[in-house]
């Protein structure tokens, strides 16, 4: 029986992902803090994943065959676990994101402004680790550099620390901006356009807003499920429905998909913060890697209809 561990994330896709190890016979064993209960037939750890000893122990000798990592964050958060777990796991995948290709967070080696963003854009190895930044503390690594640069170059920097040298196969998956209908989406950003749009309410956006890449919670668990479970590849992956959009053509697809009249939008002033998913700079991504590596990827037009009817339900039961 495959032995799989997931630390954290067992909230919206991460547990949809560990049904998926489950039904396909794995074991699964859950690491977190104890903050949410653990899916039914599961092995629960209770352990702060920053503390190195407290995680070491709770492990006790459990090794696997593959270790699934949420909720890694900096660069100390990945060189923990780069230790703890030498020696226990036989690959290691880290759900990463498409924000380490953000132009706007990322001081150097800035990546191009040209899109569908490979890979390559951003080679983790490659990448220094700035250890004197206050990584233990959120609060004030978002004080000092934003709340944006402080998660995008938290994540770059995790993978730096996990490529270099490798002490076991790593892959980091990173993921586009997850979208799904209903309770599960606690992110509530889908949410916050059906309600607008819906409601004939003006959504704010750039000027010029430029294309972004968009995945399904069940597609990028099962991703995540494949990437794991394969032995193959190595490095970075991008992972995306096939349709980068814009946030307009967002607001188009919703108002189809409710029958509302066109959506109002109010362009934001330069430097003004606008809706989740306007942004001023390209950074799709290419996922030409995926599919070469043999993973059938959906388009955003075919789950994007059931996704917001989901949303749409659940707003209307609340009135």
């Amino acid at each position: 029986m495959p032995q799989i561990c997931v630390i954290g994330g067992n909230r919206y896709f991460g547990r949809h992902l560990i049904g998926l190890f489950q039904d396909a016979g794995a074991h699964v064993t859950v690491v977190n803090r104890g903050s949410a209960p653990q899916p039914p037939g599961t092995d629960h750890v209770i352990a702060d994943r920053d503390d190195e000893e407290a995680l070491t122990r709770a492990l006790g000798t459990r090794t696997f065959d593959a270790v699934v990592d949420q909720v890694c964050y900096t660069p100390v958060q990945a060189a923990v676990a780069r230790r703890v777990f030498t020696g226990r796991t036989a690959r290691y995948v880290m759900t990463s994101t498409m924000e380490v290709y953000d132009p706007a967070t990322c001081a150097s080696p800035r990546p191009p402004a040209a899109t569908p963003v490979p890979e390559s854009t951003v080679d983790p190895a490659g990448r220094p680790v700035t250890w004197d930044l206050p990584w233990r503390s959120s609060a004030a690594l978002t004080r000092l550099v934003g709340e944006a640069t402080a998660y995008a170059e938290g994540k770059r920097q995790a993978e730096a620390v996990f490529s270099r040298d490798p002490v076991f196969p790593f892959v980091s998956v990173r993921s586009a901006h997850v979208l799904g209908g209903g309770p599960r989406d606690f992110t509530g950003r889908l949410r916050h356009y059906v309600a607008r749009i819906t409601a004939g309410r003006p959504v704010a956006v750039h000027r010029d807003p430029a294309r972004t890449s968009f995945v399904h919670h069940e597609e990028i668990a099962a991703f995540l499920h494949w990437t794991a479970t394969r032995s193959d590849f190595t490095g970075p992956v991008n992972a995306a429905s096939h349709g980068a959009f814009t946030v307009t053509d967002l607001c188009e697809a919703i108002a189809a998909a409710t029958a509302s009249p066109s959506p109002v939008y109010r362009t934001v002033p330069e430097g003004e913060p606008a809706s989740p998913f306007s942004f001023d700079r390209p950074y799709a991504m290419s996922t030409a890697r995926a599919t070469a590596l043999g993973f059938s990827l959906t388009k955003v037009t075919d789950w994007l209809p059931s996704a917001v009817a989901e949303t749409t339900a659940e707003i209307s039961q609340e009135v």
